[in-house]
């Protein structure tokens, strides 16, 4: 997304994963609602309550509970099912016309009916205001959207895209009511007119409240009688201490490594469970192909001969992540380990050096490696001082760390003021194609300066036009050891994903999926 820029979202972990379900669906808008409201803290911000702009991974938790998309993802799942849609599918065998029928009977949740003409505004509107913070990036393929009667949507695409139907399962395909929304502007009155399971009674500083939508037919069936958002603005100390007090039910995303290791070792005597999940999200290096230092090949190779992720995420983030080595992380379907195969898991000074000196380098390489305080998470800055020390070790390298606020690090970046910066990634949709072509394709989001076109005019269109998304497997290889060779990212680590809960909390293992869709139906408490 414009970077869904923020931190740690991994394919199902084992032992989970055969414990996860597709939840049951209920087309009469019989949700089975009835149980206590729930309590969750969060320590990133829900940044927007408009569609149009929203793209970031607390404003998507929003969309996912208050508004549908024709398609989502099941629990565990990562093939996109009906929802608003009874049934969608491609019309043609290019995959450039995709049509949509709307189930029977839906409505908004302050009564005002769904129809055709709700998906097709959704979609024009969003593409017309073209909001930077929002998710019209996804959707350059799209030509337009016809409306033929009140239950078909027929989405005409410029190109072939196999992925579309993913992208529209996503909070990106979130459908709003056309009364209630302006088409060259944004909502700015912090309210939401949805279909989805949940109305948003009241959206503040401090909290969010959602109760159930009476209204709602769909596949969700509720298990509470509502959700109360706690918001700790980054404080992950006042997170901990209020689920530790009973203040929330749950917590979810910004408890520190060392909180969740600590409660973990305490857990029993506190009445709080952990429940580990499945994640994509991931982190990299970020290499500007222009800069005077990082831009020469044996620098990149060098740093990349001498990263150790086991020590990192080890003392850094206390194995709540896993070392990455590719930029499609593991349980996405076309993920290989193309840096373990040409770098090795263990650090090696003499590779390292012949890379360096193969560049004609031959002195210490001086180099800043910029950072961001807790945008990509809370630990950055200490894992960027980390790897600063292994680089110095190696005697190769004088490395040093910058850490800047995040609106100044944006700007500096787009300015090519960095050599070297990290930048997170939480998926769209689980497919390969969400990790490659936002990264390596036209306009990269990265803004590292990379081009390949071996990558942009063959790979990434010819993997997105194929419908047997197994028959990628492939070209996305092929792609990630291009990106290896040359090192314009270096992958770092790919997240677990956690809730940490008070013990009569149920139901959390099935919103905790590489989807990254937070299933507030789910969540129950005893």
């Amino acid at each position: 997304m414009n970077l869904r820029n923020q931190w740690p979202v991994l394919p199902i972990v084992a032992g989970l994963a055969s414990g996860l379900l597709t939840g049951c669906g209920s087309e009469n808008g019989d949700s089975g609602a009835g149980g206590s409201t729930v309590v969750m803290g969060m320590s990133d911000d829900v940044l927007a309550t408009d569609p149009a702009s929203g793209y970031d991974p607390g404003s998507w938790l929003l969309f996912n509970n208050v508004f549908q998309s024709l398609l989502s993802f099941p629990s565990g799942g990562t093939e996109p099912q009906p929802e608003a849609a009874k049934a969608c599918a491609f019309s043609d065998a290019e995959t450039k016309v995709y049509k949509c029928t709307l189930r029977d009977g839906l409505k908004f949740s302050n009564g005002d009916s769904l129809t055709s003409k709700d998906v097709k505004f959704s979609f024009d509107r969003m593409l017309k205001i073209n909001d930077p913070a929002g998710p019209a990036i996804m959707f350059p393929m799209l030509d337009s959207v016809d409306t033929p009667d009140e239950k078909t949507v027929v989405f005409n695409l410029k190109v072939p895209d196999a992925t579309f139907p993913s992208k529209i399962a996503s909070g990106a395909g979130s459908i709003v009511d056309h009364r209630q929304y302006d088409e060259d502007g944004l909502r700015k009155d912090g309210d939401a007119a949805g279909s989805g399971p949940y109305v948003l009674d009241s959206f503040g500083d401090d909290n969010a409240v959602f109760s159930v939508n009476p209204n709602y037919r769909g596949t969700a069936e509720v298990q509470n009688s509502g959700v109360t958002l706690k918001f700790f603005h980054g404080d992950q100390t006042n997170l901990k201490n209020a689920l530790l007090d009973g203040d929330v039910d749950f917590a979810y995303r910004g408890l520190k490594a060392g909180d969740i290791a600590d409660i973990e070792k305490d857990s029993g005597d506190e009445g709080i469970d952990i429940v580990e999940g499945t994640s994509a999200e991931v982190q990299h290096l970020v290499f500007n192909m222009n800069d005077p230092v990082a831009g020469k090949a044996g620098v990149r190779k060098a740093i990349a001969y001498l990263l150790d992720r086991e020590a990192l995420v080890n003392e850094v983030y206390e194995d709540t992540a896993t070392p990455l080595y590719s930029i499609i992380p593991a349980g996405i379907a076309g993920h290989n380990t193309a840096f373990f195969d040409t770098y090795g898991a263990r650090p090696s000074t003499s590779k390292a050096q012949a890379a360096l000196q193969d560049d004609g380098i031959t002195g210490k390489v001086k180099l800043t490696l910029w950072s961001t305080p807790s945008r990509y998470g809370p630990a950055t800055d200490d894992e960027f001082k980390a790897i600063a020390k292994q680089l110095n070790a190696s005697g190769l390298f004088e490395a040093t760390v910058q850490s800047v606020p995040f609106a100044q690090y944006e700007k500096d970046i787009e300015a090519g003021k960095y050599g070297v910066y990290v930048k997170g990634w939480v998926p769209d949709y689980p497919d390969a194609d969400n990790f490659t072509a936002p990264f390596f394709g036209q306009g990269n989001v990265l803004g590292n300066n990379f081009t390949n076109s071996t990558i942009t005019d063959t790979l990434i269109p010819g993997t997105a036009a194929e419908s047997d998304r197994a028959a990628t497997d492939a070209d996305f290889g092929e792609l990630q050891d291009i990106v290896a060779q040359e090192i314009p990212v270096l992958p770092v680590w790919q997240a677990k994903q956690y809730a940490v809960a008070r013990e009569n909390v149920y139901g959390l293992e099935y919103c905790l999926d590489a989807s990254t869709v937070f299933r507030f139906w789910e969540i129950k408490k005893g």
